[in-house]
């Protein structure tokens, strides 16, 4: 898997990257291998409408399943650039900076990342201009509701947790970066990037709630 034009999208979702090598924690993407128990989780009601549509979409494009909070599972320094929007903050603090040490394992030396995260920063700009608490909390994700039926709390079990549990602005999550061992971070508004050639990568994606943050993999 030694190519220098290797590109990696972590934490795809719905939105595989067509010539890039994608990868998702989801259960669904591990279930479109398994059409025929589709239908019966479906009839259960432990499929929501999401599920169904990362099923289908995973059947129709290769979608690789992993915990990349563990691992990546990619060669060393095998990869061009590695790419992740609106995933890292469904990691914990810890897990998040696990995942930013297996890419940088995986970056070649100059290699890219690119991450995209909502904005902690323009919420809280927002709160302070309209005052609206339950909004701001809202908008973060943190919270969630508790799954009362036994129905929530079987599909609970199968999915897991999946709303945010870190939020992140700019220099926060660059700052991040340089902790796990990138040379340099730039923050970055919509549309821009060290990246010569996007290759299909949205630079513009979810611009009016998002950061954009980049880093390189340095020589040494």
């Amino acid at each position: 898997m030694r190519n220098k034009s290797l590109r990696v999208n972590i934490g795809c979702g719905p939105n595989p990257i067509p010539g890039w090598l994608n990868f998702d924690n989801s259960l669904s993407v591990r279930l479109a291998a398994y059409p025929v128990v589709v239908p019966l989780m479906d009839r259960l009601g432990l499929l929501e409408e999401g599920n169904k549509r990362m099923i289908h979409i995973s059947q129709e494009t290769p979608i690789l399943w992993t915990d990349a909070a563990c691992s990546i599972p990619l060669p060393a320094g095998s990869v061009e650039v590695l790419y992740s929007s609106h995933m890292i903050e469904h990691l914990d603090r810890e897990q998040a900076q696990s995942f930013l040490k297996e890419a940088h394992r995986v970056l070649r030396k100059g290699g890219i990342i690119r991450l995209v995260t909502p904005d902690l920063r323009k919420m809280a700009e927002e709160y302070i201009r309209h005052g609206d608490a339950d909004e701001l909390v809202a908008k973060t994700l943190l919270a969630t509701p508790r799954p009362k039926s036994l129905r929530e709390k079987i599909r609970f079990l199968l999915v897991g947790y999946r709303h945010h549990l870190w939020m992140y602005d700019g220099p926060s999550l660059a700052r991040l970066l340089l902790e796990a061992g990138f040379s340099d971070a730039h923050v970055f508004g919509p549309g821009q990037t060290l990246l010569n050639e996007p290759a299909g990568l949205d630079l513009y994606e979810r611009m009016d709630e998002s950061v954009y943050v980049e880093g390189h993999k340095g020589a040494s």
